[in-house]
């Protein structure tokens, strides 16, 4: 009985830390999205500035046209 016990207990002690080390990759995981979630909507707010500007240059031909 204290051999299957010891069993038991050694199983729960490795998922405790499997449970731990995937715990610590999806909150890893979460902040890596989290930054890239910023930086995806700072390159869009770039990119719509060119934009504009591109289109602004483009509106009108100058005068000695």
């Amino acid at each position: 009985m204290s051999d299957e016990l010891l069993e038991v207990q050694t199983q729960l002690s490795f998922q405790e830390d499997s449970l731990q080390t995937l715990n610590d990759v999806v909150t890893r995981q979460q902040k890596d999205i989290e930054r890239l979630t910023i930086e995806i909507e700072r390159l869009r707010e770039q990119f719509q500035t060119m934009v504009t500007m591109q289109l602004e240059e483009h509106e009108e031909p100058p005068p000695h046209y």
